[in-house]
């Protein structure tokens, strides 16, 4: 009898483990650990998120050329990166995108001040990433870094099928930070009007007027956040970037 009860224990214990295993994926540690401990924590809701928005510059032209072994050497970097902040913020990694990558913060687990998380967050993967632009860079490999943020309501959950399930959000919110970082210059972090004002008491944002946004109807007031110790490597100012794409919106 007490033989069943300890293998029972261990079955349930290992597959608690392959569970919490499974979090890690696209939760901080000790976030995945936190969730284990409550299942309502990963059903769909509405929640206010920010969503960040991280993509390489240059990276198109940079795989067109490079040979493969070299191209997934600096992906590899460029994840472990993105990984170590996202960890140390207890942020939750979406997905990689080939070059791209999504991050949220204040979901599914509730967080203080998530705008001003998102924003520190966001300037660390800028610090980080832009060190090991630097080695690129010096290799021949001219990639930099950009990155959007914004904040809104979203619908969160997770979604998938028996064993491969994704935790994700959708909404506007996820769009107009997919947006923002496609117009982020190379050491630039954009955010939207919601993220500035809840982060100008203590992060310095610099406005950059009105600009079209492809797929949005009426202009849209975007800040940058103030890093003068983010090095940038591109020929072209963030707001120059910022008037030849809204024109080709």
């Amino acid at each position: 009898m007490r033989f069943n009860e300890m293998a029972s224990e261990l079955e349930i214990s290992q597959q608690k483990s392959a569970r919490i295993n499974r979090l890690k994926q696209f939760l901080a540690p000790q976030v995945a650990e936190l969730v284990e401990h409550s299942d309502e924590l990963l059903d769909g809701q509405r929640r206010e998120v920010v969503t960040v928005f991280g993509d390489l510059r240059g990276f198109t032209a940079f795989s067109a050329r490079a040979e493969p072994d070299v191209i997934m050497a600096v992906l590899r970097e460029y994840y472990e990166a993105v990984g170590a902040v996202t960890t140390r913020h207890e942020a939750t990694l979406i997905r990689f995108a080939g070059d791209g990558v999504m991050v949220l913060v204040n979901a599914p687990v509730v967080c203080e001040k998530p705008a001003n998380r998102a924003v520190q967050l966001a300037i660390d993967l800028q610090l980080a990433v832009q060190s090991l632009a630097g080695n690129w860079c010096a290799a021949g490999h001219a990639i930099g870094f950009g990155v959007g943020i914004a904040m809104g309501p979203a619908t969160v959950g997770t979604v998938g099928y028996e064993g491969r399930l994704d935790y994700t959000a959708l909404g506007n919110v996820v769009n107009l930070a997919s947006r923002l970082c496609g117009l982020a210059n190379d050491a630039q972090i954009l955010a939207d009007p919601i993220v500035a004002e809840r982060v100008k008491d203590s992060i310095a944002l610099v406005s950059l007027g009105e600009h079209i946004i492809k797929g949005y109807d009426q202009a849209l007031e975007i800040f940058a956040v103030a890093q003068s110790n983010i090095p940038s490597r591109s020929p072209i100012s963030g707001l120059q970037m910022l008037e030849v794409l809204a024109q080709d919106a």
